[in-house]
């Protein structure tokens, strides 16, 4: 079943890897196939990935939006052991999202590192 995307006005959209930028006006389209899909507010760049859970999601994100899990593994276990060692007690996320990682259910798994990082911006707020 196809995705319908709404995108507003300069609204960026990265598919595969290749990133899509919308015109001056609010569009929707469909999109049909298995290729990874990220809007740009869920990405994050090598240049703010500047804490342990957003050096996760980055590699994540790159695994997902490469296909290629083995190239970033040995990168992604020294994330993981980072964010469980600045995060003790997000065990319970920390560990569900490295169950999507390994299912290779790499969407999943940033949408449950997306919590972390919420998790994170309340710790430095406060």
């Amino acid at each position: 079943m196809p995705l319908r995307v709404e995108l507003k006005p300069f609204e960026r959209i990265v598919i595969g890897e290749t990133v899509i930028i919308n015109s001056g006006t609010r569009t929707s389209f469909l999109i049909d196939g298995e290729a990874p899909i990220l809007r740009e507010k869920d990405t994050v760049t090598a240049e703010t990935a500047n804490t342990p859970v957003k050096r996760l999601y980055f590699c994540v994100q790159m695994m997902y939006l490469k296909n290629d899990i083995p190239r970033y593994r040995t990168s992604y276990l020294g994330f993981l052991k980072d964010l469980r060692e600045s995060l003790p007690g997000s065990r319970e996320q920390i560990d569900a999202a490295n169950a999507h990682v390994t299912s290779g259910a790499l969407y999943k798994a940033l949408k449950e590192i997306r919590k972390l990082m919420k998790r994170e911006e309340e710790q430095v707020a406060a």
